[in-house]
């Protein structure tokens, strides 16, 4: 049985026009402080202007730019530390100095996830929703964007006007952590040693990074150990570095909101966010986000969660030895009482993960694996599991001759999701001749996709560099799997 699928003519491209504000060092702490020093050779008047120039060129670009300044001096400042006293007109300056725009969609805006929105409107035929995109910028740096609209009766998208200036995600100063979850994820990644063990000890249940540092320094006082607390100051900072928290401006509040790597895991970049909203026993709502975090030689996987009713967005490390590779993508409720997931542990084929903690996996099972010619060479989930009477409608790619990537579907059990109930042998969607082209070429993929009004919305990133949308009638999408 073949599927009709509806390309809709909407688009979102890539935008070099989009900017937002990052640190920029000039290098060295020598070149630091050559620029610092240039900056206070200046006389008071001078600089004023300076800074006033700068001001009046960009703050009609960018929100809160007097913060981002005073930030990224505080950045700088750290790596001279026998600075003095300095004037706060010089230390905008040098904050300006350490400031540069970045233009974080400039060479793609692919790979989308739509999910409904934690909150609704009024009851009727439309859908609210929250769309992540996996933007590129300068240095081929991936980070997320978050886009939120209204998909109507008809299945047409109309997204949330943006302002002109887009508003960058920044980490919480002076985190706060867990003690029992720190250690569990230091012995699940083999990091524990006990120069670790006597710095925690110093710590209560919970601590803040404040209390962290003054425990490694308290350490390094007392403890014979100097190259072993050197060694544990090192691991116990990459550790905290790795799970942060996110102010948000409220949950109904992310539209344009851009989330860029902030941790040593990220460094390199965030990639394929799949977002789901998550319904557990209690009837507590959260969005999950799984992606990929790349430090320019490693792969891991993160989490984010953002909970009904809350203005936070945490980022976390998963554990356990089930979480590796990319593709994560959890399900949007538990089965049996287990959170569960798909997962791609090797590369090729498709597992089914279970846990008791959505942080940890340490349980999996092969589900799928590559079967017919477009997808021989590897198979991979396109987003978190859709809940159908018929059961789990996963949408997958396939990598087949020519590195092409195209969208599959497959039916998977309700009750046991390692049971296979059917798949398409050929792709649902593949690159038609207008979209093959692109920064890599020949692909089509998705992060995921949602049940609005009995049709399946399907976001899907076009040869890397844009977005495109399809619509496929669900029950006829059903009917073909079961067949």
């Amino acid at each position: 049985m073949t599927v009709a699928v509806r390309r809709l003519p909407d688009r979102i491209p890539r935008d070099p026009a989009r900017t937002i504000l990052r640190y920029f060092s000039p290098g060295s702490d020598a070149r630091i402080a050559a620029v610092v020093g240039r900056v206070l050779d200046l006389d008071e008047t001078e600089a004023a202007e300076t800074l006033d120039r700068c001001i009046q060129t960009f703050a009609p670009r960018h929100n809160d730019l007097m913060g981002h300044f005073e930030d990224h001096f505080a950045r700088g400042r750290v790596r001279i530390p026998t600075l003095g006293a300095i004037s706060d007109v010089k230390k905008k300056l040098i904050g300006a100095y350490f400031t540069m725009e970045y233009a974080y969609a400039s060479a793609a805006l692919f790979n989308p996830s739509i999910v409904p929105a934690l909150h609704q409107g009024p009851a009727g035929g439309d859908t609210r929703f929250i769309m992540s995109l996996r933007a590129v910028g300068e240095g081929h740096i991936s980070s997320v964007v978050l886009r939120t609209g209204t998909i109507d009766a008809e299945c047409n998208l109309t997204f949330d006007p943006v302002d002109e200036r887009t508003s960058r995600l920044r980490a919480e100063e002076n985190r706060g952590f867990e003690k029992p979850r720190f250690l569990r994820k230091l012995i699940e990644v083999s990091s524990y040693t006990d120069p670790i063990g006597r710095i925690l000890d110093r710590l209560g249940n919970e601590f803040s990074e404040t209390e962290l540092l003054d425990a490694i320094e308290s350490c390094r006082k007392d403890d014979d150990d100097q190259p072993g607390i050197a060694t544990a100051a090192e691991t116990l900072a990459w550790m905290a570095d790795c799970n942060y928290r996110i102010q948000l401006p409220g949950p109904d509040e992310l539209n344009d909101l851009v989330m860029l790597p902030a941790s040593p895991n990220e460094s390199k970049g965030i990639e394929d966010m799949r977002l789901v909203r998550f319904v557990d026993d209690d009837g507590s709502v959260t969005i999950y986000g799984t992606y990929t975090a790349y430090n320019g030689s490693r792969i891991l996987p993160q989490l984010i969660e953002v909970r009904e009713h809350t203005r936070q967005l945490e980022v976390l490390m998963l554990g356990g030895n089930c979480a590796q590779n990319k593709g994560m993508a959890l399900f949007p409720r538990r089965i049996d009482g287990w959170y569960a997931m798909l997962g791609r542990l090797d590369g090729e084929n498709l597992y089914y993960l279970t846990s008791d903690n959505v942080r940890f996996w340490n349980k999996a099972t092969i589900i799928q694996v590559p079967r017919f010619p477009w997808q021989i060479m590897l198979i991979g989930n396109c987003g978190s599991p859709i809940e159908t009477e018929e059961g789990w409608l996963v949408l997958t790619h396939g990598v087949g001759t020519m590195r092409r990537y195209c969208i599959g579907a497959s039916l998977f059990d309700l009750e046991d999701p390692t049971k296979l109930i059917g798949q398409l042998s050929e792709p649902l969607l593949m690159p038609c001749p207008e979209d093959r082209g692109g920064y890599v070429p020949n692909v089509v993929y998705s992060c995921g996709g949602m049940v609005h009004r009995g049709r399946l919305i399907l976001p899907y990133g076009i040869s890397d560099v844009e977005t495109g949308f399809a619509v496929i009638e669900l029950d006829e999408l059903l009917a073909a799997l079961k067949a």
